[in-house]
């Protein structure tokens, strides 16, 4: 992209590693994290909602810690790791324990906000495995969702911390 007023874009060779996978692009130096995922690794499980950061829809792992993906520039998470919502499940086929909570507990209606919440839960899940109704609730906090009530999705949490005690117990 070119403008008469400052020249050709700054592009930059941006190398993650997400979901397990080594993955290169080339993209513009101002390319949002988000967009990176989306656009140029066609990744589209991570939703772009408000683009401020206040929504959570656009949460990804970046070395297992929650992060909005709308507030990172792709060059920033050079050599890190991200997980996004398709890196969350242990296998094909397969769904890890906050994504089959979901399914039980009815935690999600539209889905929009669902791989946000997703990421969220399982991050907080690997702090607190064993969190009460109102930690539960506080761990969501900082996600939006317009359709559910948070009802079910606070369900979700409860059930997948049980999910993951039954896994390890097996």
């Amino acid at each position: 992209m070119t403008d008469s007023t400052t020249g050709p874009e700054q592009t930059s060779e941006v190398t993650l590693h997400v979901n397990g996978v080594t993955r290169t692009a080339v993209a513009p130096a101002r390319r949002l994290l988000c967009d990176f995922l989306r656009h140029d690794l066609r990744l589209t499980g991570t939703h772009v909602g408000c683009e401020h950061g206040v929504c959570g829809a656009c949460t990804v792992l970046v070395d297992g810690a929650p992060v909005r993906s709308c507030l990172m520039f792709a060059v920033t998470a050079q050599d890190h790791e991200i997980t996004t919502v398709e890196g969350l499940a242990p296998g094909a086929g397969q769904m890890s324990p906050v994504q089959q909570a979901f399914t039980e507990c009815h935690g999600l209606q539209c889905g929009f906000c669902t791989p946000g919440f997703l990421t969220t839960i399982t991050a907080y899940l690997q702090e607190n495995p064993d969190p009460t109704q109102a930690e539960a609730r506080t761990s969501i906090s900082g996600n939006l969702c317009r359709c559910t009530g948070y009802q079910n999705i606070v369900r979700s949490v409860l059930r997948a911390a049980e999910i993951t005690k039954e896994r390890e117990a097996t």
